[in-house]
């Protein structure tokens, strides 16, 4: 039975799924509306520090639900995740800090996460998957969200035995480094959005996370750090993300990559070592003689939080995930420094004035002693004079270990490289 059908039947033994959202900004309140017209599922509970945002929300979605229902709303989280109103929570704050207090909550409280804030997920999710799996729970990212869309093109092109070369998104906006909320302030007030989510956009940081989550999940690395971030449309794409041996960047396949002029799309780019299939590939996808012998399966667009009702039945339906870690951290997003920075200096976080986020692999942050952009949260100060540019590390700022983020990442790197857990739950 489909999740629809599912839906359907929850709808009419009256027993809909009952949802409780902490965010009621851009994509809490799409997702809030969109509720009103999906059978066997309400909304239970909305929560924004803002609360005339969530009870503008509330408004909205009241005079649109046919339902009668009783939806709570609150500016403390806690009040929704352990109310009995509310079955599955979704994490719609996009903040690292936030989104670690709301996790241990909904899993104190026995309730499904479901995560539009992706940045906490690169940051702590090895260990929150695993803590929430082991208590019964689900834990996952959404649906329309690109490494999620990317996740269903990946086991769409290996369920039929096809090879993966690059999997990866178009980016929607044009790289600018140094973004910070007052330079984004007069695009971001037309297109009625947060400074800070645009300059997280703009500077590079979302995309990396993004990139990062789907790395976490299908076990693709950047091919180097950064990634290569290409010019490229779908006719060229897929000979230029290959291998310089044949012609494109890639010092290896099996890697993860964002491109400029295929947004809002996501793409993989496959290819077959068995020459009928090769030639099955060439005549479906309907391309020249001379096409090489990488195709790319292409979604033209992501749904974002107007998706995330298909994971929130998946999970509460199911037990399923639309995307989550495999295990162990596969790549990292590092913290870089968006302008020099002097000694004494407190750092604000992601979308901000101070930092912006670059990819590498795990094992290249450890290496190097890199610092995960998720845990400039609190208090952060420069011990050093810092440049732009620069990788910072625990040499060059003393990070806040009375953050949420920073016990759960702290846990996290214990139980992952075998140290002793319980030194740290002391």
């Amino acid at each position: 039975m489909s999740v629809y059908q599912q839906l359907l039947v929850r709808e009419k033994q009256q027993n809909p799924i009952k949802v409780g959202i902490i965010g009621a900004g851009q994509m809490g309140f799409g997702l809030i509306s969109q509720i009103s017209r999906i059978p066997g599922m309400v909304v239970g509970g909305i929560c924004d520090v803002n609360l005339e945002n969530a009870n503008r929300a509330k408004d909205f979605y009241r005079s649109q639900e046919k339902r009668a229902i009783d939806t709570i709303v609150s500016t403390d989280y806690r009040a929704i995740i352990q109310s009995q109103n509310v079955e599955v929570v979704v994490d719609a704050t996009g903040v690292p800090e936030v989104g670690a207090n709301i996790s241990l909550e909904a899993l104190r409280s026995k309730k499904h996460l479901v995560l539009l804030n992706v940045e906490v997920d690169i940051t702590i999710g090895s260990v929150m998957n695993q803590l929430f799996t082991s208590a019964g729970l689900v834990y996952t990212g959404s649906a329309g969200d690109e490494p999620a869309a990317i996740v269903e093109l990946y086991e769409f092109a290996k369920t039929m035995g096809l090879e993966v070369v690059v999997a990866g998104k178009g980016k929607n906006n044009p790289l600018i480094p140094t973004a910070n909320p007052d330079t984004c302030a007069a695009e971001a007030k037309r297109k009625n959005m947060s400074a800070h989510m645009l300059a997280a956009f703009q500077d590079g940081t979302k995309t990396m996370a993004e990139m990062n989550l789907l790395s976490n999940a299908i076990g693709l690395i950047p091919d180097k750090v950064g990634m290569h971030g290409v010019e490229a449309n779908l006719d060229n794409v897929a000979d230029i993300l290959n291998t310089k041996e044949n012609g494109g960047v890639l010092e290896k396949t099996g890697v993860v990559d964002y491109v400029n002029g295929l947004a809002p799309g996501v793409f993989v780019i496959v290819k077959s070592e068995l020459e009928p299939v090769d030639e099955e590939l060439r005549y479906l996808l309907k391309v020249s003689e001379n096409h090489g012998s990488h195709y790319t399966l292409y979604r033209p667009y992501h749904l974002a939080s107007l998706e995330t009702p298909v994971t929130i039945a998946k999970a509460v339906l199911n037990h399923d995930t639309s995307i989550h870690p495999l295990g162990a951290p596969i790549s990292e997003t590092v913290t870089v420094a968006k302008r020099d920075i002097k000694a004494g200096e407190t750092l604000d976080g992601i979308g901000g004035y101070s930092v912006r986020g670059v990819l590498e692999t795990h094992e290249d942050m450890k290496t190097n002693g890199h610092i995960p952009i998720g845990l400039i949260s609190g208090k952060v100060v420069a011990k050093k004079d810092i440049r732009e540019g620069q990788f910072l590390t625990e040499d060059d700022i003393e990070l806040d270990p009375t953050t949420t983020v920073w016990k759960l990442r702290s846990l996290q790197d214990h139980l992952f490289s075998g140290g002793n857990v319980s030194e740290i739950i002391k």
